[in-house]
C-alpha cells in the first residue's frame, strides 16, 4: 500500500493541494462522510459517459456512478438536451410546474401503489416522511428496520446501520426506543422480534436489495413474511426502492415478487441525476398529507421544501424514464454485464471472495470464513480493508473508480471491455491474497 500511495500522490498533486483547501472549509474536507478515503479523495473536474476526469487530467472508468443514480452514464445525450431546454425556461419556479405532472404520470403507470405522489429533494427526506406517514395513519410509534439497512441520515431511522449494530450510530439522536432492528433474510427471528412489539408497531421499512449493507437481495419469502405480519397487526409495509426503483426493470421490483406495499419510496434514477426523493402510496394513506381536509392533529405533514419538484429534476427524470421505457435492450445489457462480473470475479478469486448483487449491481466480499452472505452481519465478518485495498489499487493502476469499500453499478455507458478490465485487475490482486 505504501508504494501505491506514492504513485497516487504523484498522479494527483493538484487534487492534494485542492483537498487541503477543502479541509479548511468543510468537515473532513467532504460534504458526505463516505466520500472520503485515504490518503485523500481526488478532486473531479468533469464527467462524461462512463468516465470521471480529475483536476490532474486522470481519467477513471466510474463504477460509483453518482451514488448509483446515473444508470445512463454521465451527461447522457438525450437527458442533457432536455435539461438544456429547461434552463431556457427557468430552472427554479417555486410553484406547480407541468414537468411534475408528466413525471408523476409516468411513475404512476408502472408503480401500481403510486396512486398519489409527493416529492422531496433527497432519499433521506422520502424515508423520513414515509415513517411519519405510517405513524400518522396507524396512531402507533414503533418502526422496524433492518440490521445494516441504510435509509439516509433521518433520526427516525439512523440505527443499526453499521456493525456492531447494538452501538448508537451518532450522538444527538432521540427516540431510539421507537426503532427496532431485524436480521435480514431471517424470517423466524424477525417475526419473533416483531411479535414482541405488535401492539405498537406502526410500520416495517425494508430494502428489496440491501444496498449499503452489502448489496444483498432479500428472498421473496422473507419480504412476503414481513408484509403478512404488518397487515396482520395493522402496521404499514414500506418498501425503500430508492436504489432498486428503475434499476433492474422499467418500474419497481416489488410487483415481480408478489408484494403489495402500503408505501414505496423512490429516488436516484427517477431524478435523472438531479436531487430527488419520492413518496408513493395509495389514496387512503397519502391523503393523510392533505392539509385541506385534515387538521393539525390528524394530518401527516410530509413533502415539500424549496427545491421539491423543481422543473430541472422533473425534466431530467422524465427524459431518463423515457429512454429506459423505450430502450428495452438497456436492462438486458446491464443484467448481462452484472452477471458476467459476478461470475468471473468469483472464479478469479477462487474461494477467497463472495460476489453479491443483482442485475447491474455487484459487490466483492473477501472472506474465508463463510460460504454465503445473507445479511449485513455476514458482510461485516468479511475483510473490508482488503476490499478497500483492491479498489484503491484499481484507482491507481487501472484508472477504475469504485468508492473504496462500496458496491459497484454498471451504466448503459459501460461495455464488455470494462468487465475484462475488472477481471484483469482481480487476477493481479488475487496473487497476493
Amino acid at each position: 500500500m505504501e508504494e501505491l500511495e506514492k504513485q497516487y500522490r504523484k498522479k494527483t498533486r493538484t487534487s492534494s493541494s485542492l483537498f487541503e483547501k477543502s479541509k479548511k472549509l468543510h468537515v473532513n474536507g467532504v460534504s458526505h462522510n463516505i466520500r472520503f478515503f485515504e490518503p485523500y479523495p481526488f478532486v473531479t473536474r468533469s464527467a462524461s459517459g462512463k468516465f470521471l476526469i480529475d483536476v490532474d487530467s486522470n481519467k477513471y472508468v466510474d463504477f460509483w456512478m453518482g451514488h448509483w443514480s446515473l444508470i445512463l452514464g454521465h451527461v447522457a445525450k438525450d437527458v442533457f438536451a432536455q435539461v438544456k431546454e429547461q434552463i431556457a425556461d427557468g430552472w427554479m419556479h417555486g410553484v406547480v410546474n407541468k414537468n411534475t405532472i408528466e413525471l408523476s404520470e409516468m411513475i404512476s403507470k408502472v408503480v401500481p401503489i403510486a396512486q398519489k405522489i409527493r416529492y422531496a429533494t433527497t432519499g433521506t427526506e422520502a424515508t423520513m416522511y414515509a415513517v411519519r406517514l405510517a405513524r400518522a395513519v396507524t396512531g402507533k410509534k414503533i418502526i422496524a428496520k433492518i440490521d445494516g439497512g441504510w435509509h439516509g441520515y433521518t433520526t427516525d431511522l439512523l440505527k443499526s446501520v453499521n456493525w456492531p449494530f447494538n452501538e448508537p450510530e451518532s450522538n444527538g439522536l432521540t427516540g431510539e426506543e421507537h426503532i427496532i432492528s431485524l436480521p435480514y433474510n431471517n424470517l423466524e427471528k424477525s417475526l419473533e422480534i416483531l411479535q414482541s412489539v405488535k401492539k405498537e408497531l406502526a410500520g416495517i421499512i425494508v430494502e428489496p436489495v440491501l444496498g449499503g449493507g452489502g448489496c444483498i437481495p432479500a428472498t421473496k419469502e422473507y419480504l412476503r413474511g414481513l408484509q403478512e405480519h404488518a397487515k396482520k397487526v395493522n402496521a404499514l409495509f414500506i418498501l425503500d426502492e430508492i436504489v432498486t426503483g428503475f434499476r433492474f426493470r422499467y418500474g419497481c421490483i416489488y410487483d415481480t415478487m408478489g408484494l403489495e406495499p402500503d408505501i414505496v419510496t423512490l429516488g436516484k434514477i427517477v431524478g435523472g441525476g438531479f436531487p430527488v426523493g419520492v413518496i408513493c402510496g395509495a389514496d387512503e394513506i397519502m391523503n393523510y398529507a392533505d392539509t385541506t381536509t385534515h387538521s393539525k392533529t390528524n394530518r401527516a405533514y410530509i413533502g415539500g421544501g424549496t427545491f421539491s419538484a423543481n422543473p430541472m429534476t422533473m425534466k431530467a427524470g422524465k427524459a431518463t424514464l423515457n429512454i429506459l421505457k423505450n430502450g428495452k435492450s438497456i436492462y438486458s445489457k446491464l443484467d448481462s454485464l452484472g452477471e458476467k462480473t459476478r461470475k468471473q470475479l468469483s472464479k478469479t478469486f477462487s474461494g477467497n471472495a463472495i460476489l453479491t448483487g443483482k442485475g447491474s449491481l455487484f459487490m466483492t466480499h473477501f472472506t474465508k470464513e463463510i460460504a454465503e452472505i445473507q445479511n449485513a452481519a455476514d458482510a461485516a465478518r468479511c475483510n473490508t480493508k482488503l476490499l478497500q485495498q483492491f479498489h484503491f489499487e484499481m484507482i491507481v493502476k487501472d484508472g477504475v473508480f469504485f468508492l473504496p469499500g462500496k458496491l459497484g453499478a454498471f451504466s448503459n455507458a459501460h461495455l464488455d471491455s470494462d468487465v475484462k478490465t475488472l477481471v484483469s485487475a482481480a487476477e493481479r490482486f488475487s496473487q497476493r491474497i
